[in-house]
C-alpha cells in the first residue's frame, strides 16, 4: 500500500487528541457519567467505567474530576444526562464512518453531524448501514521497532485472539473488549507500552485513499472530531501520508 501506513493514521490519531486536551477531558467526564449510570460506580464490578477511568488518569485528570463524573452517573450529584447515539454514514471514495456520540439533545446533535456530512463531502445514512463493515474489539497498536515476538507471546498469553505486523513495521493486538483490561495488565506487566490501547471498532476491510481524496477525507473526519457532542469516529479508510 505504497504512500499509505497505518501508523502515520495512528500518528495522525493521537495528535488529534494530545491538540484537544481540554475537549478530551470533556469527552471523558461523559464516558465516566454514563458508564457510571449504566452498570454503577465500583470500576472493580464495572469494566467500562474502569476502562473510562483508565483514560482519564492517563490524561492526567484529576480525581476529583472523576469522581464528581461517577456521582454524577450514579444520582449522588445532580447533572446532565447524557444519551448515546451512533449515526452511520459515507465519506469520500464510500469509505464507511461511524460517528458515537453522547448527548443532552439529539436535535442539535443530529444536525450538526449531518451538517458536517453534507459540507465535506460525504452522507449521512441509516441506522445499520455500514456497522457491518467494522468488528466491536480491543486493539493496540505498538510503534514500528518494538519486538513483534516479545509483543506476540505476551498477548497471546493473556488470552488476545490475533497479533497482526503492518508492513509499517507496526504491530496491532487484537482481543475481545471484555478481555481488554486482562491484556492491557498483562502487556504492561512485559515492559510493553502500546502507542495506543482503546476498545473500537475496527474496520473489517480499508480502502485506502490518495491526494485530493485523503485530504477531503481528513478535512470531514476532523470536522465530525470537533462537533462537541462527538465522543468517538471510526473509518474505513486508510488515508495517504502526509
Amino acid at each position: 500500500m505504497a504512500g499509505h501506513s497505518k501508523w502515520a493514521n495512528i500518528k495522525h490519531k493521537k495528535a488529534i487528541v494530545d491538540a484537544k486536551k481540554g475537549k478530551i477531558f470533556t469527552r471523558l467526564i461523559k464516558e465516566i457519567t454514563v458508564a457510571a449510570r449504566l452498570g454503577g460506580g465500583d470500576p472493580n464490578a464495572n469494566p467500562r467505567l474502569r476502562l473510562s477511568m483508565d483514560k482519564a488518569r492517563e490524561a492526567n485528570m484529576s480525581k476529583d474530576s472523576v469522581q464528581s463524573a461517577v456521582k454524577r452517573g450514579t444520582g449522588q450529584l445532580e447533572g446532565v444526562t447524557y444519551e448515546e447515539i451512533r449515526y452511520e454514514g459515507y465519506g469520500i471514495g464510500g469509505s464507511a464512518i461511524i460517528v458515537d456520540c453522547m448527548t443532552d439533545n439529539r436535535v442539535r446533535t443530529v444536525a450538526e453531524v449531518r451538517h458536517a456530512f453534507t459540507k465535506y463531502g460525504g452522507n449521512l445514512g441509516t441506522d445499520g448501514s455500514v456497522d457491518f463493515m467494522f468488528k466491536h474489539c480491543g486493539q493496540f497498536v505498538f510503534a514500528p521497532g518494538v519486538s513483534e515476538s516479545r509483543v506476540m507471546e505476551a498477548a497471546l498469553d493473556a488470552g488476545a485472539d490475533d497479533v497482526i505486523a503492518n508492513e509499517d513495521g507496526s504491530i496491532e493486538v487484537l482481543c475481545a473488549p471484555n478481555d481488554f483490561a486482562n491484556v492491557k495488565t498483562a502487556l504492561e506487566k512485559s515492559g510493553l507500552k502500546p502507542a495506543l490501547a482503546e476498545v473500537t471498532m475496527k474496520p473489517v476491510s480499508e480502502n485506502a485513499l490518495g491526494g485530493e481524496d485523503s485530504a477531503r477525507m481528513r478535512r470531514l473526519l476532523d470536522a465530525l472530531e470537533n462537533l462537541d457532542d462527538v465522543q468517538e469516529v471510526y473509518t474505513t479508510a486508510v488515508l495517504a501520508d502526509d
